[in-house]
């Protein structure tokens, strides 16, 4: 999930009643939330290296578990440190921050698991990915209930109120801007209910209602979120079965589907991408929960390279990158494609993200190999 996502967890949950239990409890909360993303540091490497280590071992259990017991020592330690040197009684409970550490550190892994980008949570011992295929990278409907919910908490100044108008029209862009950009067109009731949630929760925080219900408001957003969760999941498997009647469907000359996964899209959870892998070609399309009779919208086909075009791919995934990549990749597909001037070239892509020849467009999630001609 974004990083949004996480820290919205950890504020609530410390509004929820964590930030009792220790001084800076709320800045433990938010931070571990987050911890398991500092494999970002393996970037400043290169985008590969980054992919390579990304949802790793600081994703895996050990590795969780690791991180949410050293911050709060980490941190506790500093507290003791400060305190000393600043000539004050220290405020921080070993105990308390161990318990918000390990709470919202092991969300972070729990979260990520359920969209379709994957997790490795038994490494180093097994570096098998799993999918939830449940929730989108990025879900506005948790935006809104945590953010909400954070905000009727937590916009206690003028100031604080205007941060928080300057994080909704910024998700409100993100999501009128770039709705359809990751599935199939988000529909306008979609929009209409967003703006619609955002305007209640101005008028709730004009009627003080967190003034009234306190933490139970934290509480009931983050009830939501399992809750919304399992409707999604019962809708993934509904998704799922009509994805393999449609992949069946629009499998091509007698070729055979070896197995199909239905995807979250943004915003709409009644819309979902799709992906079947045959033992001739891949392809993907979108499909719409109940709407019988568009099992082939937006479909994008690849068919598996043969004869001398698999000989060429089997040589360009010998390269570092196209190993690192294949490694990640869910629905790997290739093209094999030759320029003018004779260079020749193999075009990789996971298809749950992108398109063979979209390098440019598409970051880590495909990639380019030019193939040597004989003899060098």
């Amino acid at each position: 999930m974004d990083n949004l996502t996480h820290s919205l967890v950890g504020l609530a949950a410390a509004k929820a009643g964590l930030e009792r239990r220790s001084a800076y409890a709320t800045l433990v909360c938010v931070v571990a939330a987050n911890l398991p993303d500092i494999d970002i540091v393996t970037l400043s490497r290169g985008p590969y290296v980054y992919l390579a280590n990304h949802r790793g071992i600081t994703h895996s259990i050990v590795g969780t578990l690791a991180l949410a017991v050293a911050f709060p020592l980490l941190f506790f330690a500093g507290e003791r440190l400060v305190a000393r040197l600043r000539g004050r009684a220290p405020r921080a409970s070993l105990k308390g921050l161990l318990i918000c550490s390990l709470i919202l550190a092991a969300s972070h892994p729990l979260l990520d698991l359920m969209n379709n980008y994957g997790l490795r949570p038994f490494l180093p011992w097994s570096g098998r990915w799993f999918y939830g295929d449940i929730l989108f990278i990025a879900d506005p409907w948790i935006w809104l209930a945590l953010g909400g919910a954070c905000f009727l908490l937590t916009a206690r100044t003028w100031l604080r109120v205007a941060a928080w108008g300057v994080v909704a029209v910024a998700l409100t862009l993100f999501l009128f801007v770039s709705g359809g950009r990751f599935g199939p067109g988000v529909p306008v009731t979609i929009y209409a209910i967003w703006l619609a949630g955002i305007a209640v929760f101005i008028a709730l925080y004009n009627f003080k209602f967190a003034e009234r219900w306190g933490a139970s408001v934290a509480g009931a957003a983050l009830a939501f979120v399992v809750v919304y969760c399992g409707a999604l999941a019962f809708a993934h498997a509904r998704a799922l079965e009509e994805s393999k009647v449609a992949a069946d469907s629009l499998a091509q000359g007698g070729e055979t589907v070896t197995r199909v996964a239905a995807m979250p899209t943004a915003a709409n959870p009644l819309a979902w991408r799709c992906v079947a892998d045959t033992d001739r070609s891949t392809f993907r399309f979108d499909l719409r929960l109940g709407a019988g009779g568009e099992e082939g919208r937006d479909l994008f086909r690849v068919e598996k390279p043969e004869r001398a075009a698999r000989e060429l791919v089997r040589l360009a995934s010998e390269d570092e990158r196209a190993r690192v990549f294949l490694n990640f990749a869910r629905f790997p597909v290739e093209r094999v494609r030759r320029e003018e001037g004779g260079a020749t070239f193999v075009d990789f892509a996971d298809l749950r993200f992108t398109e063979p020849g979209a390098r440019q467009r598409a970051g880590s999630f495909a990639l380019e190999v030019e193939v040597p001609p004989p003899g060098r």
